[in-house]
């Protein structure tokens, strides 16, 4: 028997994947994800192994494909283990600071800024110049943590500004007097 275009996955004790059509529902110890996705792409379960399998070998339906199978993984990931991003603060006098269920960040500007967290995000600040997003959805970490570093992105002279943890920002040479 040939299939076309088959990828796996081998899903985790604890979890449980419903498909109904094309909506799949992903429960987990962390919480629950649920999203539609195209027609075309067949999402079988047999033995504790998802099977995502694609109708032809056209472009668009293998870029389907691996899109699929990706985020089924990462629902997958988040509702076992979860996601999260850690950024860092750098610069005298920013900071940030947890107000509630508020971050409120000092970042150089006149005034704090405020961001309210949304449903399934965690925002922690074990630091005033640290700040960790934590979810089960893993394009919402990412989203919320990239709201954050762009309050005051890092900048190329002094470094001083918002950055993930880890990142590079390639430093250039100021002005030099004659």
């Amino acid at each position: 028997m040939s299939r076309i275009g088959l990828k796996l996955l081998e899903i985790p004790e604890g979890v449980e994947i419903k498909v109904n059509g094309n909506n799949i529902t992903v429960k987990g110890p962390k919480g629950e994800l649920s999203r539609s996705f195209d027609s075309d792409m067949k999402v079988n379960i047999e033995d504790n192994v998802l099977t995502v399998e694609r109708p032809s070998d056209s472009k668009q339906h293998k870029a389907l494909h691996g899109t699929t199978r990706s985020l089924i993984g990462n629902m997958v990931e988040g509702v076992h283990k979860g996601f999260e991003k850690a950024l860092e603060i750098q610069g005298v006098g920013y900071r940030a600071q947890k107000q509630g269920n508020k971050l409120v960040v000092n970042a150089g500007y006149s005034h704090p800024v405020e961001l309210e967290p949304i449903d399934g995000i965690d925002i922690e600040v074990p630091a005033n110049t640290k700040v960790v997003v934590k979810g089960i959805d893993k394009e919402l970490v990412g989203a919320v943590a990239a709201n954050i570093r762009a309050i005051r992105p890092p900048e190329p002279y002094k470094g001083k500004g918002i950055r993930y943890e880890g990142e590079y920002v390639r430093r250039k040479e100021g002005k030099t007097a004659k």
